[in-house]
């Protein structure tokens, strides 16, 4: 049984991936971090760099799907 699986939900996604899978900017990403109403994901800060747990990330994206699919 191998260590770590490399797809496993608890990987962590620098803010360049995680950018990347939204399609937005720094900016946006920062903004998101900081609006307390939409419940995106707090990162990781590690190093000064910061890092997001992708099980999160799927966990709000099911959240904002459901209340797209509510309106």
């Amino acid at each position: 049984m191998p260590l770590h699986d490399p797809n496993a939900s608890e990987d962590l996604l620098p803010a360049v991936q995680t950018r990347a899978r939204y399609g937005v900017s720094d900016q946006t990403l920062w903004r998101w971090e900081k609006d307390a109403k939409l419940g995106f994901p707090q990162p990781l800060r590690i190093n000064g760099r910061r890092y997001w747990r992708v099980a999160e990330l799927q966990a709000f994206e099911i959240r904002q799907a459901t209340k797209r699919e509510a309106a």
